[in-house]
């Protein structure tokens, strides 16, 4: 409940201020044009007076810098996919070299996102049945050197879907504090299928967040309880230990039970029907012992029957103190310099294609934005995927048919053949 009434407080908030877009990549230009940059009002439905930096109709090559930090990086290339719902602007980057790391950021005008809502959205679609492979992005501080980025490149957040086998399909949020970079504590499952979907991180100012796949919510809550990004508030007393005569043994063994004088018995016993067999000589075979069976009077372990116990008080809870070491923040995860967004990436088979990222302030239109980019073509785009199945798998039937009858044909053939001979 208090969760829920800080997201309706910063979402309040939130409207009174004025929307800014500070990153936007669609990947329209298709890599032939000159870099231009310009600021545009960003309209929605119904929507006026979005102000920010806008990138459009500009070469890709130029905007994603690629690392140098290693000479065998991956390379990212514009395409479509196999199978999209619009030819054009399904286009993003996609990773096209199998077991290879891959490194390429993008900067924008920095900014600070204190006193406002961080929104961080784009699409990815594993459209290689991935087995392992990342798809997330991470946001940078303004002085990277892109040049130089590599996986020990200090980040801010980390944020998108990791796929490695059967057990890790997950989402990362990963935050840095002071140094050092924080997991969620919350397992939050990604999409594994092959079509585009569309990831959304809201870090409200107020220190909650949420996280939404194809426009859903899946996970929302506060940041102090959901990474341990702060000590715990309180901790277990050092003085307080458990009283000596606590009993929390729930059941004991009733005194008044006494095992059997007749119930011990051995678990094997010489077989009584055995006889030593004829031609045994005690000389040459040893003195002749009959083989053991299992004791039909064995009864196993004794152990009395259990009671309620007359003095069990529970189980005992250690009592907490105030943490001294706890000291609150309201500006956890707010950071002064944020400038650049990267792909710094290992995908063992590649395939996979990003697009339509956007970094603003107002979760209202990242949704709407969501709506107009993967909203209008993810049906047309499980279309063309569904009919091309279809066609494939007539294809196979056909292909199948045909050697079928081709092996028929030559069995024909070769009995031609033998009646000839025959003859």
């Amino acid at each position: 409940m208090r969760v829920a009434t800080l997201l309706l407080a910063a979402l309040a908030a939130q409207s009174l201020a004025e929307p800014m877009i500070y990153l936007k990549e669609e990947f329209a230009d298709g890599g032939k044009q000159q870099s231009m940059r310009f600021r545009q009002k960003a309209k929605g439905p119904g929507r006026e007076g979005y102000t920010g930096e806008v990138h459009r109709r500009d070469a890709w090559e130029k905007r994603w810098i690629e690392s140098k930090h290693r000479s065998d990086y991956g390379k990212f290339i514009l395409h479509a996919g196999k199978f999209y719902g619009d030819s054009e602007k399904d286009k993003g980057i996609q990773t096209s070299q199998d077991a290879k790391f891959y490194a390429r950021s993008i900067r924008f005008e920095e900014f600070n996102n204190e006193g406002q809502t961080l929104v961080i959205q784009f699409t990815v679609k594993h459209e290689q049945n991935i087995d392992c492979g990342g798809g997330y992005i991470k946001l940078f501080p303004a002085n990277l050197n892109q040049e130089d980025m590599s996986g020990n490149s200090p980040y801010y957040i980390m944020f998108g879907p990791d796929i490695c086998g059967p057990e890790t399909k997950k989402v990362h949020v990963i935050f840095s504090y002071k140094g050092e970079n924080h997991l969620i504590k919350k397992d939050i499952r990604c999409k594994d299928d092959e079509y585009t979907h569309l990831y959304t991180l809201i870090v409200h100012f107020n220190n909650t967040y949420e996280v939404k796949i194809d426009n859903e919510k899946v996970e929302f809550g506060s940041l102090e309880d959901d990474w341990d990004l702060l000590p715990p508030k309180t901790i277990k007393d050092p003085n307080a230990e458990k009283p000596e005569d606590w009993d929390d043994r729930e059941k004991i063994n009733d005194p008044d039970d006494v095992k059997p004088k007749d119930w011990d018995k051995p678990e094997s016993i010489p077989d009584p029907d055995a006889k030593k067999p004829t031609d045994w000589d005690d000389e040459m075979d040893g003195e002749w012992e009959p083989p053991m069976i299992q004791n039909p009077e064995y009864k196993g372990e004794w152990k009395a029957h259990q009671i309620n116990n007359p003095n069990f008080k529970g189980n005992w809870v250690h009592p907490e103190i105030d943490n001294p070491e706890y000291k609150p923040d309201s500006n956890i995860c707010q950071y002064d310099n944020i400038g650049i967004l990267g792909l710094d990436l290992w995908q063992v088979k590649s395939g996979t294609i990003f697009d339509n990222f956007l970094i603003t302030n107002d979760a209202k239109y990242a949704e709407e934005y969501g709506n107009q980019t993967w909203g209008i073509t993810k049906i047309a785009e499980k279309k063309m995927k569904q009919l091309q199945e279809k066609e494939m798998k007539a294809q196979k039937e056909e292909k199948a048919e045909i050697e079928e009858e081709g092996k028929e044909e030559k069995e024909g053939d070769m009995e031609m053949d033998t009646h000839k001979y025959e003859l």
